[in-house]
């Protein structure tokens, strides 16, 4: 049975199905749950920005609403009866996934797995395709529908 269930989210639509998948399988399991947001500029858009400010603005912006959507998927869990922390951490998603569900001891790990191009892939990787391949422990990978 699992006792620790890492859940990576990011901004993206799926992430709530990755959330539901998440609690889900704590529920049944009485897991703890650790919800984890990646703050990575690839995510952000970095090129979006005209200069510098903008760009520290925008990254405010993006590091309130990624703990905004922490705390609300917190709040849920916490509601169904499931115990449920949080984290939020700056660097490569896949690799912080990876580190953290190591150092916190995650039986498993739900991710989300986003379709791409050959050539993205190529260009950008693939976050579950990277934690499929060094996680520390099991992954649960959510495909879109």
């Amino acid at each position: 049975m699992f006792q620790r269930i890492l859940v990576a989210l990011d901004n993206s639509e799926m992430s709530q199905r990755v959330f539901e998948e998440g609690l889900s399988i704590a529920k049944v399991t009485h897991a703890h749950l650790m919800l984890l947001h990646v703050l990575s500029d690839l995510e952000l858009g970095y090129a979006n920005a005209k200069n510098l400010d903008e760009h520290l603005d925008k990254w405010e912006e993006y590091r309130k609403k990624g703990l905004e959507l922490l705390q609300s998927r917190q709040n849920i869990a916490t509601y169904t009866g499931v115990d449920t922390g949080f984290t939020q951490i700056v660097g490569s998603a896949p690799s912080t996934i990876c580190k953290l569900a190591q150092s916190w001891k995650a039986d498993l790990i739900v991710v989300g797995h986003q379709r791409k191009s050959p050539l993205q892939e190529l260009a950008l990787g693939s976050v579950s395709n990277y934690v499929m391949h060094y996680a520390p422990c099991s992954v649960l990978t959510i495909q879109p529908t």
